[in-house]
């Protein structure tokens, strides 16, 4: 089987004993201040006032309950401190730099956020493990994305969802809408568990069991599983080619008729194409019997939804005082900025053609070099009257962030 090479080779050789060095001008010339300020206020300034961030510092160095009182003393304090991690929390009911002195101190609204990472696939996946990633196994985010993207907005109507990188194996989902800020904890369990699918520890072997009748939101997401499902998981993940998942496969049939011909038919074939029509067949002529023990007639949905549906953290969705990365810090491993994702775009998304921080200062030298002397005279090219962003590929994902809160603060904007 052809094994893509981890994300450490892949992307650009990256010296993390640089990344220090690098991150005064990052967010001097670079990080979207302004941007942040609009996106966190939602046209109030007191929720951007009594909103928690934290800093990790260097030598893992951690500061909770930071707040501010605008975009400059934001920008003041990040660039003195230059935090190589950033973390957004949820807005509070006073300062949260006050808290040690205020009484009932409590959080009163967040961003409904999810978080999907590659690890939780590592079951399934064959290529890689750990926090490597491949361009064969960051389907399984797309796939995610996709059927979450799909959820929240039409079962949920929710409109102004933030997809994010994380830097180095997953994706962050912030739903910034009014009505999904002021859930409670509660509502915030019902929505993770609705869209929760795949349940179960690492030692669970059937993981998703699906009624006789299909609620629609799985209709859709078997829709969109079945687009890839052969590409990645025969074709990419060449999934079926070890004797151990296909006794993963098995384990998830609990009709012994059906467990039989899965182990005599997996056993005599070779391939993951061809152990999959055997799959196939056994819910053809077993499954859909009547008077089969156990049977389940969506039994190929089953492994289809076991092998790559999301799964969640369900932990980070419930709680209103889990703190999730931020948009636009640089992952200090891969030096990968945490950039936006147009979801419209994700099937050409390519985690290892995310801007890095030391690309991003060269390219920002490298565009001022190239301006000619004449135009150095003219006032209107001189590189300072430029948006550095501009100068390089950080730009498409600084417009995608814009776009994304132009249409949150003109909802927000009372008619």
């Amino acid at each position: 089987m052809e094994v893509d090479t981890p994300d450490e080779n892949m992307n650009e050789s990256f010296d993390a004993n640089v990344f220090p060095d690098l991150l005064p001008t990052y967010y001097n010339r670079l990080f979207p201040f302004s941007l942040y300020y609009k996106w966190l206020r939602y046209n109030d300034d007191k929720l951007f006032i009594n909103r928690e961030f934290s800093f990790t510092l260097r030598d893992d160095v951690y500061i909770r309950y930071q707040s501010f009182r605008d975009e400059e003393e934001l920008k003041k304090e990040i660039i003195q401190k230059c935090p190589f991690k950033i973390d957004i929390g949820a807005v509070y009911s006073c300062r949260p730099s006050d808290q040690r002195t205020a009484s009932n101190f409590h959080p009163v609204e967040k961003e409904l956020v999810f978080d999907i990472d590659m690890t939780d696939y590592d079951e399934i996946r064959t290529c890689c493990s750990g926090a490597d990633i491949c361009r064969k196994c960051w389907v399984f985010m797309t796939i995610a994305l996709k059927i979450l993207d799909r959820a929240l907005r039409e079962d949920f109507g929710f409109d102004h969802l933030l997809w994010v990188y994380s830097g180095r194996r997953g994706i962050h989902c912030w739903v910034c809408d009014k009505q999904a800020r002021e859930l409670s904890p509660t509502a915030r369990t019902a929505i993770v568990e609705y869209l929760s699918v795949v349940r179960g520890g690492e030692y669970k072997s059937k993981k998703v069991h699906l009624p006789e009748m299909l609620h629609p939101s799985i209709g859709e997401a078997d829709t969109i599983i079945k687009e890839y499902f052969e590409d990645l998981i025969i074709n990419k993940q060449d999934f079926f080619e070890s004797s151990e998942n296909c006794e993963k496969v098995i384990s998830m049939c609990l009709d012994q008729t059906g467990k039989d011909i899965l182990k005599s038919g997996l056993i005599n074939e070779s391939g993951s194409a061809k152990k999959w029509k055997v799959i196939k067949e056994v819910e053809e002529t077993v499954m859909h019997q009547k008077g089969s023990k156990n049977r389940s007639k969506h039994f190929i949905t089953e492994v289809m939804f076991q092998l790559c549906y999301p799964r969640l953290d369900i932990n980070v969705t419930k709680g209103l005082n889990h703190l999730l990365k931020a948009p636009f810090c640089v992952h200090p491993k891969t030096g990968c900025v945490c950039v936006p994702i147009d979801p419209n775009e994700i099937d050409s998304f390519d985690p290892f053609d995310v801007p890095t921080i030391s690309r991003l200062c060269k390219e920002i030298d490298e565009y001022n070099s190239t301006l000619k002397a004449d135009d150095m005279n003219d006032e209107a090219n001189i590189p300072n009257k430029i948006p550095d962003y501009n100068k390089t590929r950080l730009k498409k994902s600084i417009e995608i962030f814009k776009t994304f809160v132009e249409n949150l603060n003109s909802a927000n904007t009372d008619p």
